[in-house]
């Protein structure tokens, strides 16, 4: 899922969902009130005397999608973690106490069973009622896996070849058991965090193909196109999202009292929600910013923000370097608020355009990527604009927290920062560079020192990057690679824009409209709802957040192996190689969030790792 992503100074975007990732024995150490600084002289909360709890959205970053069928424009952790998993549960809900890890307790149904070799997989689901009263059922999820059969390209999570391709066949021979026959045994693991860990059940009440007219895509796939073309209609239509009764049936422990599409959003409690923690609260309210300064302020003045971040500029000192990425350095407010670094299992990144007609060969040189990662100074941004908050993105698994997953090449990073590395991988390569200027192509062609295919004499190595604005961590980040790319003749015109902006424009696309270079939302991905680090929904070739349209054969192989296959081998050998072949730029994976949380307000950490809120915990 993309990060918001991602999330901080300190929040930053990351575009998928959620892309977001793991396996059980990964686990974020941190973020618990242990952890927090905080001198305690103060327990006061906004919200206490009312019940309520008020939460600052990301910077200039506001939920605009509230089907939890999402396209990849709009598949951001804002709109997956602060809106939709509020009201309509997943199946299965990962994240456990902290812990990178399915959580038994929250989930819509057991962990499945698997029989027939490994190719027959049963679950069970347990007893959850709609708000409306109705039990939620079997025939509720193969609503969900119809409409993934029948628009899956229109799914941002859908990778092809996988779930639901897939699936031989799937049935629901009783209201609470679901069936799936799979082609080929997968891993077991990998199929629970990657595949069917992508199911949200749907209500009867969403299928509709018009106001008044029932549609039949809960029974039937063929019936699934009218009914999406109608959903897609009313998730478009954000000023009735509090009115609209399509969302007023919820399975999660909220509801939605107001929405407005600035940002500002309140949620009350579902009555009637199923699970084991009901909210406590009476109201819980997101309010947006359009900048971490602007929330800022607030924080420090008359606050009325009960859960807030603290930009990264605004911190006093930074975080002490013999501490981890989960630890907290001096809080500024702390009389009032307690600091907890928040930290996700995900990976920074910003994709570039293989498909775009006029510089996508030159993306698709190897050296050219090279170049690239070599003038992005990972460790000077954390040093300096993130304080210490972070940590390095060498590759496709995060380095925090350590796991047997991760190599020792991603360990030592392939391409550190060097201007002068830099240069010399574009003139091996038939590129004349004069630092300051664009530097362009003098020897065309496709033998070894010449530029590569499709790349014409003269050409320049000048480029468009939008990047997410708002956030002065990411501003600076990007100002500083600006700077030391053109030391090696790469000139980039960086720009800024509205997250949503950003997100929208770096889709994969194809042909002569196919014409964004670089687009950086600020956070990269957040592993989920695939939650195992795998890289199929990421990189593999056509894959729906591919966004730049990355492709390697060999690489797909190796991804392929992934799913069928247990341990760190296979999984080292996969990440190696996409580090090698630097798909996209990799950049800090900045602390999500550097959460300040309301000295009296209880149940906030620890802080979910794939970056889901549980407000339903907070109490005073």
């Amino acid at each position: 899922m993309k990060d918001l992503r991602t999330h901080g100074g300190a929040w930053k975007p990351k575009p998928r969902l959620i892309g977001i990732i793991a396996i059980a024995f990964l686990a974020l150490t941190g973020c618990t009130s242990g952890n927090n600084t905080s001198n305690g002289t103060s327990d006061t909360a906004p919200g206490k005397a009312a019940n309520t709890a008020t939460f600052a959205l990301p910077p200039n970053t506001v939920p605009n999608w509230i089907w939890p069928f999402t396209p990849i424009a709009d598949f951001s952790l804002t709109n997956i973690s602060n809106l939709q998993q509020l009201m309509f549960r997943p199946l299965y809900w990962f994240g456990n106490e902290g812990k990178a890890e399915v959580n038994d307790s929250l989930s819509l149904a057991d962990q499945p069973v698997y029989s027939n070799g490994g190719k027959t997989v049963t679950i069970k689901l347990k007893d959850y009622n709609w708000s409306d009263g109705n039990p939620i059922t079997s025939t509720d999820v193969m609503f969900w896996y119809n409409m993934a059969k029948a628009e899956k390209t229109n799914f941002a999570a859908y990778v092809p070849g996988q779930f639901p391709d897939n699936i031989v066949s799937a049935t629901a021979p009783d209201a609470k058991t679901i069936v799936f026959n799979t082609d080929k045994a997968y891993s077991e693991q990998w199929f629970l965090y990657n595949q069917i860990s992508q199911i949200t059940p749907m209500p009867p009440a969403w299928d509709m193909t018009a106001t008044d007219t029932k549609g039949d895509c809960a029974t039937n796939e063929s019936g699934c196109a009218a009914v999406y073309k109608y959903m897609v209609s009313q998730s478009e239509d954000l000023p009735t999202y509090a009115t609209n009764p399509l969302w007023q049936t919820v399975s999660g422990p909220w509801m939605l009292k107001s929405f407005s599409s600035d940002g500002n959003i309140t949620f009350v409690p579902n009555e009637k929600y199923s699970g084991p923690i009901k909210p406590s609260l009476k109201e819980f309210i997101e309010v947006p910013f359009t900048t971490d300064s602007a929330e800022f302020n607030v924080l420090r003045g008359a606050s009325t923000i009960d859960v807030g971040y603290i930009p990264t500029q605004d911190l006093t000192d930074p975080r002490p370097t013999n501490t981890t990425p989960d630890q907290a350095g001096p809080n500024p407010l702390s009389e009032n608020y307690t600091l907890a670094p928040w930290n996700l299992y995900g990976i920074n990144y910003f994709p570039i355009n293989y498909n775009n007609p006029k510089v996508g060969p030159i993306f698709k040189q190897l050296y050219f990527r090279q170049a690239m990662q070599s003038v992005v100074d990972q460790q000077g941004i954390l040093t300096t604009a993130a304080k210490n908050y972070g940590f390095e993105t060498t590759g496709p698994v995060p380095l925090f927290p350590d796991s047997p997953l991760i190599s020792a090449i991603e360990k030592n990073n392939p391409y550190p920062f060097d201007i002068a590395t830099a240069t010399k991988y574009l003139t091996d390569n038939g590129w004349s560079v004069t630092a300051g200027s664009a530097a362009t192509c003098t020897k065309p062609g496709t033998a070894a020192g010449e530029c590569g295919a499709g790349i014409a004499s003269g050409q320049a190595l000048e480029f468009n990057l939008l990047y997410a604005s708002g956030q002065q961590t990411i501003t600076t980040a990007m100002e500083s690679m600006k700077s030391n790319a053109a030391q090696a003749g790469i000139i980039l015109n960086i720009t800024s824009a509205p997250f949503n902006t950003v997100t929208g424009t770096a889709v994969p696309c194809s042909g002569a409209t196919c014409t964004w270079e670089m687009g950086n939302w600020g956070g990269g991905w957040v592993y989920a709802p695939d939650f195992y680090p795998t890289g199929e929904t990421l990189f593999q070739t056509g894959a729906g957040s591919n966004s730049g349209g990355y492709s390697n054969h060999a690489v797909d192989k190796l991804i392929a192996a992934t799913t069928t296959k247990s341990g760190t081998a296979v999984m080292q050998a996969y990440e190696d190689a996409l580090a090698k072949d630097v798909p996209v730029v990799w950049q800090p994976n900045y602390t999500y969030s550097l959460t300040l949380i309301a000295n009296a307000l209880k149940g906030a950490t620890p802080q979910n790792p794939y970056g889901s809120i549980s407000p339903e915990e907070w109490h005073y």
